[in-house]
């Protein structure tokens, strides 16, 4: 099993899409949260392992959407 498949959560992060609909850059998200952009990066490319729940509101917040806008299960590949 690859370090890919061992880390895979089943919960794709759709950030990037969310990002490109708002005109809005992960430096810019990143500021707005209080959020590293190591950090964020790691949930946008689905390598989170967990996410606390004040930081899911504050990107969401930031992004005017719900956590289900933001987080969905990745019936493609689990």
């Amino acid at each position: 099993m690859g370090i890919r498949e061992s880390e895979d959560t089943g919960i794709h992060c759709r950030l990037d899409e969310l990002l490109a609909a708002r005109g809005m850059t992960l430096t810019e998200l990143g500021k707005r949260v209080d959020m590293s952009i190591v950090n964020l990066s790691i949930l946008k490319n689905d390598r989170a392992r967990a996410i606390r729940f004040s930081t899911l509101r504050a990107i969401c917040e930031v992004l005017e959407c719900e956590v289900g806008d933001l987080l969905e299960i990745d019936r493609t590949g689990a």
